[in-house]
């Protein structure tokens, strides 16, 4: 029996978890101790920091595994990088996983392999940001280049914001830099990708819907984009440049993107799946199971057999976050969907009486709706009637 060791033991991981057990692989779980819903799911538990790459190498030593995945969150990404080259496992290498992980490092490899970006400037103080501004167009986004998700990210429409924000970025990272690129206003998108023996098996864009934070934060998506066959072509061009800008490979791909005047740019991209439900995405897309797809590649099996088995026709679906826009205490949560076969999973991970936050990232969320239908359209029109069917009283 081949052994799966499963980095973050978050609500995500589980699905992971589940698809591996299901394949007959013994699951690890790696995680810091916590009441995280992955310890339950899998078989055994390895308690260690999957942001230390030297953690994550004696623990997967010590559980003998055939494998090393990860999806839906970049904490782990360069342990398992770093962890699976020492081991020669599958997975990506830990020099891409550094790139994946460092935004400064990414867009340089990016400029490096013409991949359309925004133009950018490394900062370090108040005087490198002057001089940046003098050379890139406003509005411009400064960036942490060490956080993941929409951590350490402000749009900047003016330089006097950019100054401001400057020091809330510093304050965060880890780093003694940060990056400043020219702010593009235009569509954002993003795709899903997967790369296997140096082959791009599939790339799949698909639409963002976002929360405006401090920046766009993505809390729901959906396939297919109604977009110009040459938009597409340009997103799978430029995405198919970019993981070979970064050597991605043997891994899950996730991607941002901004498309202006038919032009396609790559935002960043990283060596694991998407969160906020993207692998479910691409299972009702292809008819499969993606984290099956995760799963086995990382232990060694075929991830090709999976994907042939895909169905010929494709499934549109849309997701999107149950978030809340103020703090407070759960008072009570009403429940009157008729599940039919458009809801794919309606879930929640609050109860009655918990704490909840304002929403500023994904951690923030109470929950997630995803429902398949003939159109994009026709499921937004259902994700709005769940939601006025499922209510979270926050008070």
């Amino acid at each position: 029996m081949k052994t799966l060791m499963v980095l973050g033991a978050s609500a995500p991981q589980v699905q992971l978890i589940r698809a591996a057990r299901g394949l007959g692989y013994r699951t690890v779980v790696c995680s810091i101790p916590g009441s995280y819903p992955g310890f339950a799911a899998a078989d055994e538990a390895a308690y260690a920091d999957i942001s230390d790459p030297e953690a994550v190498l004696e623990a997967a030593k010590r559980a003998h595994v055939d494998g090393i995945a990860t999806c839906c969150l970049d904490t782990g990404v360069r342990a398992l990088g770093y962890a699976c080259e020492k081991l020669g496992l599958p997975g990506l290498s830990e020099a891409a996983a550094i790139r994946s992980a460092d935004k400064w490092s990414m867009k340089n490899a990016f400029m490096a392999a013409g991949v359309n970006t925004a133009r950018f400037k490394k900062v370090t103080d108040r005087g490198s940001l002057a001089e940046a501004l003098r050379d890139l167009e406003l509005p411009v986004i400064l960036k942490a280049v060490d956080l993941q998700g929409s951590k350490g990210i402000y749009i900047c429409p003016t330089a006097e914001d950019a100054f401001a924000n400057m020091e809330k970025v510093m304050a965060a990272t880890k780093k003694d830099h940060c990056i400043v690129e020219e702010y593009i206003v235009g569509t954002e998108l993003g795709a899903q990708a997967f790369v296997y023996r140096g082959r791009v098996l599939f790339v799949l864009p698909h639409g963002d819907n976002t929360y405006m934070s401090g920046t766009a934060v993505p809390i729901g998506h959906y396939v297919p984009i109604d977009a110009p066959a040459a938009v597409l072509a340009a997103a799978e061009k430029q995405v198919r440049l970019a993981i070979g800008a970064l050597g991605l490979d043997n891994c899950a791909v996730n991607v941002d993107l901004i498309e202006k005047d038919g032009k396609v740019y790559v935002i960043e991209l990283t060596g694991r799946a998407g969160a906020t439900c993207l692998p479910e995405l691409v299972s009702i897309y292809y008819g499969l199971d993606y984290y099956e797809m995760i799963a086995a590649m990382a232990v060694g099996d075929d991830p090709e057999a999976i994907f042939a088995r895909r169905e010929d026709g494709h499934v549109a679906n849309a997701s999107r976050m149950m978030l809340s826009e103020k703090s407070g205490t759960v008072k009570r949560i009403t429940d009157n969907v008729v599940r039919d076969e458009s809801v794919y999973d309606l879930s929640v991970i609050v109860k009655e009486g918990d704490r909840v936050e304002k929403f500023t990232n994904a951690k923030d969320r109470l929950g997630q709706i995803i429902v398949k239908g003939p159109t994009p359209e026709a499921c937004f029109r259902r994700i709005e009637e769940i939601k006025k069917q499922f209510i979270i009283e926050i008070e």
